[in-house]
């Protein structure tokens, strides 16, 4: 059925109501306006557009008319009546349709990054929100220090971005726990890149985590626990970089699965630099500057504030207390290994 053509029971009663008014001049009664409200909301419900349903109304009135002169001011008035009070239906109908689609999407959400739910079923209702899950998808995630939801200004921002680059390609943008998350397919990383760019400018240098493309239901789950994992790392660790990709810090879960294992190491290399006047500290940030330059003496210096000579004193006193010389490459490994699992671990402030 086209648009215009609206069928009559959304105007059960209209024409004798104008009649009526218009022979008695009398307002509308409660009755009357709720009737109206509840054929808006039925239309709603029907897929009937606003702008056709107002139109009919308007048709109807012209032809009720006219009216004794004297009457047209209470008839114009009934007829604002109706239409408000259609509209409002058509309205509240509308806003719950969305409130239950939310609810729906947001349902769907928490059940595809937990893993819950029928398989199968799962997978039907993702088609409905853009998603083919036989295919492998990757999940970026960005977080900053304000907490945000699908309706805050900032994601707005960024699902409009997406939405005016990409259009329909299989994405899905959402919010959780705060943190702005996108679904791609894995095969299109321009999309998580420019998810990634956008929410890093959005957030005013929030950290963005893109986990590894994987496949099914299952794979979704992963890649989003995967990029979290990052996020967690990154904070720990203080890894440099707006954007970070599970795929390149792979040797760092690897290094630090073993927390035991790290903890003895730490304490057995890093250990004696508590001796040390003013503490672990300053060493262990010297080490730390020290192999984020590519063990460039005056390029650790400058990120240090230091002279070349001071810096070399302090890696001096660290082979001095550990035995271990960071210049070294048969020691520089360990040390190395050692500084990474003291930055994951908090030591030497956690008390390890």
């Amino acid at each position: 059925m086209a648009e215009h053509e609206i069928p009559d029971q959304y105007l059960a009663g209209y024409a004798q109501l104008l009649a009526d008014v218009c022979a008695t001049g009398r307002r509308l009664t409660r009755d009357e306006l709720e009737l109206r409200r509840a054929l808006g909301e039925q239309a709603a419900e029907a897929g009937h557009g606003l702008r056709a349903l107002v139109g009919a109304h308007l048709a109807a009135t012209r032809e009720a008319w006219p009216c004794p002169s004297g009457s047209a001011d209470s008839t114009l008035g009934a007829v604002q009546q109706v239409v408000d009070a259609f509209t409002e239906g058509y309205e509240r109908a509308q806003l719950l349709a969305v409130r239950r689609e939310e609810a729906a999407r947001r349902e769907f959400i928490d059940d595809l990054l937990y893993g819950r739910s029928d398989l199968g079923r799962l997978a039907e209702r993702a088609e409905r929100f853009g998603l083919r899950l036989s295919h492998a998808h990757a999940v970026a995630v960005a977080e900053s220090p304000t907490a945000y939801d699908e309706a805050a200004p900032v994601p707005r921002r960024v699902e409009r971005s997406l939405n005016a680059r990409f259009g329909e390609r299989n994405i899905l943008f959402t919010t959780k726990d705060g943190r702005m998350l996108c679904v791609a397919p894995g095969d299109q990383d321009d999309v998580l890149t420019h998810f990634a760019k956008q929410a890093y400018a959005a957030t005013d240098g929030g950290r963005v985590a893109i986990g590894r493309p994987q496949h099914g239901v299952g794979g979704i789950v992963q890649s989003y626990e995967e990029a979290l994992n990052t996020l967690e790392l990154a904070a720990r660790l203080d890894l440099e970089g707006p954007v970070l990709r599970a795929a390149d810090l792979l040797v760092y879960p690897v290094l630090t699965r073993d927390r035991q294992a790290m903890t003895d190491l730490v304490q057995d290399t890093l250990g004696p630099l508590t001796a040390a006047r003013g503490g672990a500290e300053p060493l262990l940030a010297t080490l730390t500057a020290y192999f984020d330059a590519g063990c460039v003496s005056a390029e650790a210096a400058r990120r240090l504030s230091l002279s070349v000579r001071a810096l070399t004193y302090r890696l001096d006193r660290i082979h001095q207390l550990t035995g271990a010389n960071p210049s070294d490459p048969a020691h520089r490994y360990m040390l190395q290994t050692a500084v990474i699992g003291a930055r994951f671990l908090g030591w030497p402030g956690s008390g390890v």
